[in-house]
């Protein structure tokens, strides 16, 4: 009666199915073991209510499950699995071992699958619950196995299914462990901020708001991020549906439409919403994984979401409020006909006396010093300024009653000059264009998209040749990125590390940032936000050539380098990007195609007048 099976696409497939078997048993320890990403082993133990013999062997039959009694609970699932198919699904790819034991039982029985044939069943002594081992996945299929990706890629996508089961039960313990190193060990918790907490970091919690919502279709309870702390790497966005993950774009827009003209474009918001529904009211077979459901009543629900993440924000004064009722606050003044009477009768002048000297001072008066300075003669002797006996300066000259101040070295001035300036005009617009003559009229430079294209040469030069330039930071910058983004940048990290980024590892989802390349910012708000922007960039599951690669890393990388450039100004910094830029192999565009120097004829410019 259910057509949809199940689909082992890789070991996160696996973990996520027995991880789910463990809670649907009633357990409250659950431990999850891998080896080389799954590759080697994946091994869930739980101490659930365990199986008999009889249904040891026989759950890894097609379509046979204990977790429904009839066909009518179809209409009712409550529970994660309900096709009977995961263990024989998994059998048919690995090599299984299965021991269980039921409390009412002393002795346990132990069955081994091997390619769907059954390799042997017999007594063994075990605790009582579930251990199971799938060892060597997709050993009888080459091909499957040959397409899973680097381990980092693959460990990421365990963690990924951890966290969603995990989140869903607070109340039971969960463990993770990969190659022996422990990643993620959470106790039981009183509530679901507990549990965020534990696997995400205190850091996330002070950025969540409360929500909730009851209404005849649906029951809501989560917690929204406020919108400072939105984000553009995606992560960290959860929707829950009696107690199951799953994935609704169509709900999403519901949060973001609440957000909308609150955060950056581009940006998304961390959210963690539960939903409690009747199980007959929605379908949580329409998807091979169950990662997709149907609702009877989706556009209430969209509207039930809208409005209390839209509350949520109205409660933490998001966008600021006025207390008209507050009896205390100010009033706001009403201006009436009266308001003239307020009005200043005449607008103050300002005088200037355009024949002051401030070097001359008339007779019996007090010395006025080269910057202007009332002093008598005693003060400047006091503070060794022009006029102190045994000074090298100047000496005041004796005019009548004036005095007058003469440099004894007219061209000292001439050192400080700065001989380094184009001799070229050189004009900087609102620091985003540079406007300079040309033999034919004027040339135009987009500053942004010519230090994008210096940056992505640079970039690419770095990846060919090894050769790059780090800028250490004064203190060194610690980032919580969490177990995903840590795997990401272990991943990548020669890579980044020939790009000029210097970053060490500091426990399981945290990096230290002791350095950026050249021109980026290093402090610590900057690279925060710049170890965010590369967790976006390498985010990204490529399977392009490595030349392509590389080039698509590199325009990315300078991209996100040249946004966020300090402004330019200064005439002789916009020379030496010119310069630098005319010494590119292709100074007139950026690697994406965009256009970075353009030139106005003298004749256009004639037609303007």
């Amino acid at each position: 009666m259910i057509a949809a099976g199940e689909v082992v696409q890789r070991p996160a497939s696996v973990v996520k199915e027995l991880m789910e078997n463990a809670v649907d048993a009633g357990a409250t320890d659950v431990k999850v073991m891998i080896a080389d990403a799954g590759r080697t082993l994946i091994q869930v133990i739980d101490n659930g209510c365990g199986m008999t013999p009889d249904d040891a062997v026989l759950c890894f039959e097609r379509h046979a499950t204990s977790k429904l009694a009839s066909a009518e609970d179809l209409h009712h699932i409550l529970t994660f699995g309900f096709r009977g198919e995961a263990l024989a699904s998994i059998a048919a790819v690995a090599e299984v071992t299965l021991r269980t034991r039921i409390g009412s039982e002393e002795a346990g029985v132990e069955v081994l699958m091997a390619g769907s044939e059954n390799k042997g069943t017999r007594e063994v002594s075990c605790p009582v619950g579930t251990n199971i081992a799938v060892r060597n996945l997709f050993y009888n299929i080459p091909a499957r196995r040959k397409f899973l990706k680097s381990d980092n890629v693959e460990f990421r996508h365990i963690v990924e299914e951890f966290q969603r089961v995990a989140l869903t039960r607070p109340d039971i313990a969960f463990s993770l462990t990969h190659n022996g190193r422990e990643v993620h060990v959470v106790k039981a918790a009183k509530s679901y901020k507990f549990r965020i907490q534990d696997l995400l970091g205190t850091g996330l919690i002070g950025e969540l708001m409360d929500i909730e919502a009851d209404t005849s279709i649906a029951t809501l309870r989560g917690y929204v991020g406020k919108p400072e702390s939105a984000r553009k790497v995606l992560g960290n966005q959860f929707f829950f549906v009696n107690g199951r993950y799953f994935r609704s774009p169509y709900l999403n827009k519901a949060v973001m439409k609440a957000y909308e003209n609150l955060i950056p474009e581009g940006s998304t918001p961390s959210y963690f919403i539960y939903l409690d529904v009747d199980p007959g009211t929605v379908d949580v077979n329409i998807h091979p994984t169950k990662a997709e459901i149907k609702f009877e009543e989706d556009q209430l629900l969209f509207q039930t979401v809208f409005a209390a993440v839209k509350e949520a924000m109205g409660r933490a004064s998001v966008a600021g409020s006025i207390e008209f009722d507050n009896p205390e606050a100010r009033d706001i003044p009403v201006m009436g006909t009266q308001f003239q009477e307020y009005r200043p009768s005449s607008t103050p002048t300002v005088g200037v006396d355009w024949n002051y000297n401030p070097f001359e001072q008339e007779e019996g008066g007090d010395t006025l010093g080269p910057a202007g300075l009332g002093m008598t003669e005693k003060g400047l002797g006091m503070t060794g300024l022009p006029g102190q006996a045994g000074h090298d300066g100047g000496f005041p000259e004796h005019d009548g009653g004036t005095r007058r101040y003469t440099d004894p070295n007219p061209n000292y001035g001439a050192l400080f000059e700065d001989r380094t300036l184009p001799t070229a005009q050189v004009l900087v617009v609102q620091g985003r264009f540079i406007l300079t003559q040309s033999a034919s009229g004027i040339m135009m430079v987009h500053i942004r998209r010519a230090r994008e294209r210096l940056l992505t040469d640079r970039f690419l030069k770095a990846l060919h040749e090894g050769i790059h330039v780090t800028q250490t930071a004064l203190f060194p910058v610690q980032v919580n990125v969490g177990v995903e983004g840590r795997l990401t940048l272990d991943e990548h990290a020669e890579m980044l590390r020939q790009l000029g980024f210097d970053m060490a590892p500091f426990g399981p989802d945290t990096v230290v940032v002791n350095g950026v390349p050249e021109g980026y910012s290093a402090d610590s708000s900057s690279v925060e936000t710049l170890v965010q922007d590369i967790l976006l960039i390498l985010s990204d599951d490529t399977q392009a050539l490595p030349e392509v690669m590389e080039q698509s890393l590199a325009q990315k990388f300078a991209v996100l380098g040249a946004s966020g450039s300090p402004r330019l100004n200064s005439p002789l910094e916009a020379q030496r990007l010119i310069d630098a830029l005319l010494q590119s192999e292709n100074p007139e565009f950026t690697a994406s195609g965009r256009r970075i120097i353009a030139i106005v004829q003298a004749d256009e410019i004639e037609k303007r007048f």
